[in-house]
């Protein structure tokens, strides 16, 4: 009963975060939560460096990239090993990707 309480209450957050980040409005407040990484590096998406998160959304890898400041100040510490955490801002939908304004990076702990 305890499993079945806590995935639902999961899909839950997923949805409201999916459908938020969907909707494109400006200012959506989003926690992310998944693998931080180096989108040219490590998922071999772009020409070049760019810090993003991916996040488990309905079975499926979506990956939210990082504002160019915040890739500045995090991009250092995943660019040749992706670590596993959550990542708190505002998000939009621009030029069909998801662009995250980080207020706070958090790296799960080993």
């Amino acid at each position: 009963m305890r499993q079945l309480i806590a995935s639902v209450a999961f899909l839950a957050v997923v949805a409201l975060l999916f459908t938020g980040v969907q909707a494109g409005e400006k200012g959506k407040e989003v926690t992310l939560k998944g693998k931080i990484t180096c989108a040219k590096c490590d998922l071999g998406k772009e020409t070049k460096c760019a810090t993003v998160i991916v996040v488990k959304e309905k079975d499926k890898d979506v990956i939210y990239y990082f504002d160019a400041k915040s890739h500045g100040a995090n991009h250092k510490a995943v660019c040749t090993e992706a670590k596993n955490g959550t990542v708190e801002g505002t998000c939009v939908l621009k030029d069909d990707k998801r662009i995250v304004t980080v207020t706070k990076v958090t790296f799960d702990k080993k």
